[in-house]
């Protein structure tokens, strides 16, 4: 049986940064690497809020993405 373990986690703002020329939307990322991999989804939500009250632009989502190692246990 495999087994799976986190081995770094980022979080990633996604902000508008105003409409193309096609009227739709333009965005922007912005990453906070070395996330700890423990960290739960409520604390990531509260440090993307903060960080996004310093951002002119406006949030659209907040991301985060895991990788991990597979291996056999």
């Amino acid at each position: 049986m495999a087994v799976q373990n986190k081995i770094s986690s980022a979080l990633r703002l996604v902000f508008i940064d105003g409409l193309g020329e096609d009227g739709l939307p333009v965005y922007k990322n912005k990453s906070i690497r070395n996330v700890k991999t423990d960290t739960d989804a409520d604390q990531l939500y509260q440090i993307a809020l903060a960080f996004a009250g310093l951002q002119e632009r406006e949030l659209n989502r907040i991301e985060r993405k895991d990788s991990s190692d597979v291996q056999e246990s």
